[in-house]
């Protein structure tokens, strides 16, 4: 068995469940890298990372570099001495950091490679309409996740499992699996296996404005997928339009339900406890949503405080 001193590099939540799972099982966290500290919110205040503040806490050796390539950087993380690197949920390595340690630097991927190499593998899955996903551990190359695999965990998608929801699945399966990993490395019992190329790849790409919109012509089962695959980061949305008042609406919580009806793509129905929306092969039922300026609420909430009329539409 080799002793192993880890450096940890990862930003958001997710790296932290990972952190915080090789720091109790009493390995030797020698440096912790994360992004810099940066304007959030509507004051632009500074913010830090949550592994940063994970690291504060437990008073682990922290570095932020803006330039992964920066020569004082590259010094710093080399008087660390570390024989292995963990990555969960940052950016892209240069050659000269992934191949500074003896043991290598292995990744945390949250899907199934190689589908869903990418920033948003978990929602893209549930977008896409997948019944699997899982977790993959490989050796960082060159290329964005294309690595050799170390070894996968495998769990289902509920049908109306939320991203919020398989991210925090996820994450307990990324701690085992990093766990797992760690031991076959410093026992010398690692196995790799190459990923192969095909058409049949799907791509996680970053999420923005754009993807995040609703495309009301689509079946109602692909705008639930849609809906729950950005629930409740960053959230799809809508423009929702009544008479002369036009609004940007984040949903929530919906459920489909398949009806043949004759009523335009995008109609809404609202009464004082109910809205739903009509898409080409049934309705969806709005159970939570965010118009502009307000804060995210019931439908029911909504209703109390807005009437839409019969001629409000989604678009």
């Amino acid at each position: 068995m080799e002793k192993l001193k880890i450096v940890f590099m990862g930003t958001p939540d997710f790296a932290v469940g990972i952190l915080d799972t090789i720091y109790n099982n009493n390995y030797d966290i020698v440096g912790v890298i994360t992004a810099p500290d940066k304007p959030a919110g509507r004051g632009q205040k500074v913010s830090m990372s949550a592994v940063k503040q994970y690291a504060l806490e437990k008073k682990l050796h922290l570095l932020q570099p803006t330039n992964l390539k920066d020569e004082n950087f590259l010094a710093d993380l080399k008087k660390l001495e570390a024989n292995l690197q963990v990555i969960v949920a940052f950016r892209m390595l240069p050659e000269v950091v992934w191949k500074m340690p003896k043991l290598g630097t292995f990744n945390l991927h949250a899907s199934l490679l190689p589908q869903y190499r990418g920033a948003a593998p978990i929602n893209w899955a549930i977008i896409n309409g997948e019944t699997k996903t899982g977790v993959t551990t490989f050796f960082i190359d060159d290329k964005i996740d294309t690595g050799a695999m170390i070894l996968h965990k495998e769990t289902p998608i509920e049908n109306n499992e939320t991203v919020g929801e398989l991210h925090d699945r996820l994450m307990l399966l990324g701690c085992d699996a990093v766990i797992e990993t760690l031991e076959l490395i410093s026992s010398g019992e690692v196995n790799t296996t190459i990923q192969v190329e095909n058409k049949e790849i799907k791509t996680a790409y970053k999420l923005n404005k754009d993807n995040c919109k609703i495309d009301w012509s689509k079946t109602g089962k692909e705008i639930h997928n849609h809906i729950r695959g950005l629930n409740p980061y960053p959230a799809a949305w809508t423009f929702i339009k009544d008479n002369d008042n036009e609004w940007n609406v984040k949903l929530y919580d919906v459920l489909f339900e398949n009806e043949n009806h004759n009523y335009p793509i995008g109609k809404i129905f609202s009464s004082k406890k109910e809205l739903k929306i009509a898409t080409h092969d049934g309705f969806l039922s709005i159970n939570s949503l965010q118009f502009p300026g307000k804060r995210k609420m019931t439908t029911q909430e909504l209703l109390n405080g807005i009437q839409l009329s019969d001629n409000s539409i989604a678009l």
